[in-house]
């Protein structure tokens, strides 16, 4: 996706979800593409960011994984 960069994936689709509106309630556009097989459920969720909100993007996800029990 041109002027987005992935800032997080995972196989969870709640935590993509928790991410996305953290993001959204620190005024970040978030957006969500489901790359999971919808009938195995392998593969990955991405969160994705606009160009410039990458790097408090990152720092907000950051601490996100690190108040997050993620496995």
């Amino acid at each position: 996706m041109e002027g987005k960069e992935l800032i997080f994936a995972t196989g969870t689709e709640y935590l993509a979800e928790l991410l996305k509106q953290v993001l959204n309630d620190n005024n970040i556009a978030a957006f969500i593409i489901n790359r999971q097989d919808s009938s195995y459920h392998f593969g990955d969720i991405e969160v994705f960011v606009n160009d410039e909100d990458v790097e408090k993007a990152k720092e907000i996800t950051a601490e996100f994984e690190n108040n997050t029990n993620i496995e």
